[in-house]
């Protein structure tokens, strides 16, 4: 894919190989799977909208347009698939995010069963049936409970609230859109 630097000036080849969705259902169509296929052999798409109805694709698409290649994580449930005749199950990789960022703003030891109990409160907390809750504060709030967890169970090398605070804010991923302008058609 061909787009130009920041200043306009010089082309630049972006060859996208990783499709990583989070808020619009369908956006990972047949034809921008095939593209991101064509630029790598295993290319890694995970559809993560929850629920399963505002999903980027389903798996079983996927396999098909990028002939079985793909390595997929969704972040709803769907029934296993059929790859080279045999049943696969696709794992809800979303549910991984629960805990790290505290832990690692904690620089906690390990991960303790309380640390995910702590993670499961702080989620149903935020629920959209008790507010209208932004991902990053969901992820923020979740974070800070974790950390805090750690910190009470005498797991977390970083022992003051403020400092896991500025720490988890630190962390927090903030995507970056660079405008580009298409020079094909």
């Amino acid at each position: 894919m061909l787009v130009h630097d920041l200043a306009g000036m010089l082309p630049v080849v972006y060859t996208p190989t990783v499709g990583l969705g989070c808020q619009e259902s369908g956006a990972f169509s047949e034809r921008v799977v095939r593209i991101i296929a064509e630029f790598t052999q295993q290319p890694i798409i995970f559809p993560l909208s929850n629920p399963t109805s505002r999903s980027e694709a389903t798996p079983s698409d996927l396999l098909a347009w990028t002939e079985g290649r793909a390595a997929i994580g969704t972040g709803s449930p769907f029934a296993p698939v059929l790859k080279n005749g045999v049943h696969m199950r696709i794992d809800q990789t979303n549910n991984s995010y629960v805990f790290p960022l505290g832990a690692i703003a904690a620089r906690a030891r390990r991960i303790s069963d309380g640390m995910l109990l702590a993670a499961a409160r702080a989620l149903a907390e935020m629920s959209p049936s008790k507010r209208d809750p932004k991902l990053r504060d969901v992820s923020y709030r979740v974070a800070l409970a974790v950390a805090l967890q750690a910190q009470s169970e005498g797991l977390a090398e970083r022992t003051s609230r403020e400092e896991l605070e500025a720490c988890i804010r630190l962390k927090m991923w903030t995507p970056i859109y660079r405008p580009y302008r298409r020079t094909f058609s």
